[in-house]
C-alpha cells in the first residue's frame, strides 16, 4: 500500500463480540501505513472478541467512547460480528460518535455487520454499500443501494461484506483514509 496515514490518528469502534479478525487485520494495515490506531469502547478496558461464535482472545480499548470526540480523529474503522454493533447502535454516545463523523465528512470503513451501527446513525440513506447478508433488507429498508461486493466506496464509505473480504476492503480503506474529508457525505 503506497499511501501513507503518517500523521494520522484512527479511531476503531469495537466492544463484547467484536469479529477479530475484522479488528486486527485492519488494524495492523492502518498502523502498517504509518496511522496511529486508539481503540473506543463502551469502556475502557478489556472487552471479549470472538472468532466467529467462539470466544477468542480479549481486546483493551484505549478510551470510552463517551469520553472522546469525532473531532479528535481522521477516520473511524467498524469491524463487525453479531453482537458487537447490535450493542454499539444501543448506546446514544456510540451512535453520536459515529454520526458526527459524517456530519465532518470524515472516513469511515465498516465491514460485515458493522453497518447496523450506519442505519442506527442515519447515514445510509442514498448511498451505496455492502454488508453481510442478513443486514441487506436493513439496508434497503432505511433508504441504502445495497449491492454485492467485496468493497464498495461511497464518498468516504467503505463497506465489505466478511472476513473473506478484507484484503480488498483494507486496500479502500487505506485509500480513502489517506484521501481524507469528503464533502457532501
Amino acid at each position: 500500500m503506497t499511501q501513507s496515514l503518517s500523521g494520522k490518528t484512527v479511531a476503531v469502534l469495537a466492544t463484547d463480540g467484536v469479529e477479530l479478525i475484522e479488528l486486527t487485520e485492519p488494524v495492523k494495515a492502518l498502523k502498517a501505513a504509518g496511522a496511529a490506531v486508539e481503540i473506543v469502547s463502551l469502556k475502557a478496558g478489556p472487552f471479549q472478541g470472538f472468532n466467529h461464535l467462539t470466544p477468542g482472545d480479549k481486546v483493551t480499548a484505549d478510551k470510552a467512547v463517551a469520553d472522546v470526540q469525532a473531532s479528535d480523529y481522521a477516520a473511524l474503522l467498524l469491524p463487525g460480528g453479531v453482537a458487537n454493533p447490535d450493542q454499539l447502535r444501543a448506546d446514544a454516545d456510540a451512535v453520536k460518535f459515529v454520526r458526527a463523523f459524517f456530519d465532518a465528512g470524515k472516513p469511515v470503513a465498516a465491514i460485515c455487520h458493522a453497518p447496523w451501527l450506519l442505519i442506527e446513525a442515519g447515514v445510509v440513506k442514498g448511498r451505496t454499500l455492502t454488508s453481510y447478508p442478513s443486514l441487506r433488507t436493513d439496508l434497503k429498508n432505511a433508504g441504502a443501494n445495497v449491492v454485492d461486493e467485496a468493497a464498495v466506496v461511497d464518498n468516504g464509505l467503505v463497506t465489505s461484506r466478511n472476513p473473506d473480504d478484507i484484503p480488498a476492503f483494507n486496500a479502500r480503506m487505506i485509500e480513502e483514509f489517506a484521501e481524507g474529508r469528503h464533502q457532501g457525505g
